[in-house]
């Protein structure tokens, strides 16, 4: 199905929420990965969700000021906003929760997605952007706090047949309704 062209690299992106129960977003250009005259897609072999506070290596429930849910995720298509996790447009997924009496935990709730046409080793993505989208439901913003998610795409070059990218291609489409 794929010929792999590259070693696996890393792309990264930060998204900074500075606002409770607001959007924020973030986009990673894949222009320079994704060609469609080679057929060449991004073969997304993992996602990775670094939680930290307003400066590097602060604690993500400083910035967040009390109890709170996080949900960061990263889409193929534009939806603006968070998706249910079976919309074929995502990529991968992961949460913070916070309870200030009780837990910090962290997951990954898609890693990485395995619900449309890819192999056993990741995602293919032949869009030009990946989208990241974020939401917490509480940001200490009398403090002047900011929560900072940290992207890491795992992901390497491949160069797919002529009928498995039109599908990935088709898919995506109609993901897009």
């Amino acid at each position: 199905m794929a010929t792999k062209k590259t070693s696996m690299f890393t792309l990264t992106e930060r998204l900074s929420i500075t606002a409770a129960d607001t959007a924020t977003f973030a986009t990673i250009d894949l222009g320079s990965y994704v060609d469609v005259g080679d057929r060449q897609a991004l073969q997304v072999h993992s996602v990775d969700f670094i939680f930290e506070g307003t400066t590097a290596g602060e604690a993500p429930t400083l910035a967040m000021g009390g109890s709170a849910w996080v949900n960061v995720q990263v889409t193929d298509l534009n939806r603006g906003g968070l998706v249910f996790s079976d919309d074929r447009a995502l990529v991968a997924g992961g949460a913070l929760n916070y309870d200030i009496d009780a837990f910090l935990s962290q997951a990954t709730n898609l890693y990485p997605d395995n619900f449309g046409k890819g192999s056993d080793d990741g995602r293919y993505v032949v869009n030009d952007q990946l989208y990241i989208t974020g939401l917490s439901t509480a940001i200490n913003t009398g403090a002047s706090k900011t929560l900072n998610c940290t992207v890491r795409v795992n992901a390497s070059i491949v160069s797919l047949t002529a009928k498995d990218f039109m599908a990935i291609a088709i898919q995506s489409t109609a993901a897009d309704n």
